[in-house]
C-alpha cells in the first residue's frame, strides 16, 4: 500500500485546510485509516482515525468538534479536514493504513503499517 499525504501549507489561527492522503485502488474499503501528527521535539500522536467496517470515526480529544475525518466514494482518498485551526496544531501530519487493527489500537501510531511522507501544517497566532 502507498500513501500520498497533500494538503498541508500556512494559515492563520481560526483558519481551514483539508488534507488528503490518496492511496493505490480502494484501500480504505478494508484498509483502517489514521492521521497522526508530530511537532518538533513531540512523540507522533494520534489525530483521527475511521475504521473500514461500517465507518466508525474517532478523534483525539484535542481536534474534537474541529477535525473532521472522511473517505471519498471510491474509498481511494481520506481526507482530514481542518476547521478552527491553532498554533498548536502546527505539525507535521501523516496518514496511515492498516488491515485489522483492533478498537484497542487505533490510536497507536505503531499498530499501522503503511505510512504516507508527511505534510506540513503551520497555524500563525
Amino acid at each position: 500500500v502507498q500513501l500520498q499525504a497533500s494538503g498541508g501549507g500556512l494559515v492563520q489561527a481560526g483558519g481551514s485546510l483539508r488534507l488528503s492522503c490518496a492511496a493505490s485502488g480502494r484501500t480504505f474499503s478494508t484498509y483502517t485509516a489514521g492521521w497522526f501528527r508530530q511537532a518538533p521535539g513531540n512523540e507522533r500522536e494520534f489525530v483521527a482515525a475511521r475504521r473500514s467496517n461500517g465507518g466508525s470515526t474517532y478523534y483525539a480529544d484535542s481536534v474534537k468538534g474541529r477535525f473532521t475525518i472522511s473517505t471519498d466514494s471510491a474509498k481511494s482518498t481520506v481526507y482530514l479536514q481542518m476547521n478552527g485551526l491553532k498554533p498548536e496544531d502546527t505539525a507535521v501530519y501523516y496518514c496511515a493504513a492498516d488491515r485489522g487493527i483492533i478498537l484497542s489500537d487505533l490510536r497507536r501510531w505503531d499498530a499501522y503499517d503503511y505510512w504516507g511522507q508527511g505534510t506540513q501544517v503551520t497555524v500563525s497566532s
